[in-house]
């Protein structure tokens, strides 16, 4: 039997339809005006595998480049810099012509680094090379030192502007003297640190007898703060600060527990870290014996420019995930960017500007951090 429907079911009905109509609307209505709160400063629609941002604005990426090279496929990163606006964007290196070679020779570039003045880079890279015809490979890893044009830094008495087996190097505030760290005999989770003045010629390691699980430069104040360890895991760890100039190591306080991630606030005066998979610790190097302790998930993490948050990205570092500011000490989390998904990010130094990777695409948009 059919029946047909009174005035009050036809009445629900449309009213259902009603709703469901200006639900549509209004998603409509509100897309664009998401989308306009979302516009960001500049967008770098290319692939970007490494990316860093300088306090002045400019943005500099690695981008991922393959080519054909004697039968074989190769790969050579490009490097593109960008400012804030977008309006100023400038390929400074063409990986094919960056290394001249008779042999297949390939590089990808894992961090970029601006120095305190924004005016040079160091750029990491792992390097794979063809040996010997029957297709032995040769892996190492070296940072090459270059201006934000582009133009290559030779390092006095070499040929070349590398410095070997470094790793995150960092250029000190006087833009003469560069910092990295270097594998170390003892242990692959140990590192020694390094130093040279290439204008001066190849350095070596300095803090003789000291060796380091991490180290987060303070570039800027020619420093940095590390976490020390014997070359045995014997003893605990100890948080050090290091006069980089003086070459100089002034012991904070022993850590019970590291796990890892550790960061140096804008102004150098706090550092954070985690110690297990979701306590993150704060200390003042001022009184370094007193900790604060926030409870949140692990993750990979840069400081606000008020150094009362924390900027997470939970999970492990290659995955993608949505931003969350951490306040401190209680621990509250507040998303950013409209709970959008990221691949990877970086912060300028000085906390003001954020640039985010897509998932997939890997194209970099630049927002201002708030």
């Amino acid at each position: 039997m059919t029946r047909c429907a009174g005035p009050a079911n036809l009445l629900q009905k449309l009213s259902g339809f009603a709703l469901f109509f200006f639900a549509i609307l209004a998603a409509l209505v509100s897309a664009p005006r998401l989308r306009a709160q979302l516009k960001p400063l500049a967008t770098i629609d290319l692939d970007c595998r490494a990316f860093a941002v300088s306090s002045d604005g400019l943005t500099a990426c690695a981008v991922f480049h393959q080519l054909g090279f004697k039968k074989t496929t190769i790969e050579r990163d490009n490097i593109w810099t960008v400012s804030s606006d977008g309006k100023k964007r400038k390929e400074i290196v063409d990986g094919q012509r960056l290394v001249q070679t008779e042999i297949p020779f390939s590089f990808k570039i894992r961090r970029i680094a601006f120095s305190p003045s924004g005016d040079q880079l160091t750029v990491q890279m792992n390097i794979a090379e063809l040996t010997d015809p029957q297709g032995s490979i040769q892996e190492s890893k070296l940072v090459d030192l270059m201006t934000v044009q582009g133009k290559e830094i030779p390092v006095e008495g070499t040929k070349t502007s590398v410095i070997e087996d470094a790793v995150q190097a960092t250029w000190l505030a006087d833009d003469e003297t560069v910092v990295y760290l270097l594998p170390s005999d003892e242990s692959d989770l140990l590192y020694q640190i390094g130093l040279t003045h290439p204008h001066h010629g190849k350095g070596g390691p300095i803090f003789p007898g000291h060796l380091f699980t991490a180290v987060a430069w303070d570039a800027a104040r020619n420093s940095a703060v590390a976490i020390e360890h014997d070359n045995a895991f014997d003893e605990p760890a100890k948080l050090v600060r290091l006069d980089l100039i003086h070459q100089t190591d002034t012991p904070l306080a022993d850590l019970p527990a590291y796990l890892g991630q550790l960061s140096l606030s804008p102004t150098g005066d706090k550092v954070a870290y985690f110690v297990d998979g979701e306590t993150l610790e704060i200390r003042s190097l001022d009184h370094p014996q007193a900790a604060v302790t926030v409870h949140c998930a692990y993750g990979t993490f840069a400081w606000g420019a008020e150094e009362n948050r924390l900027l997470l990205k939970r999970g492990v570092e290659k995955d993608s995930n949505d931003l969350v500011w951490l306040s401190i000490p209680d621990g509250n989390l507040a998303p950013i960017l409209h709970d959008l998904i990221f691949g990877s990010f970086a912060v300028s130094p000085d906390a003001h500007l954020i640039a985010v990777a897509e998932p997939g695409s890997n194209h970099v948009e630049i927002y201002p951090l708030r």
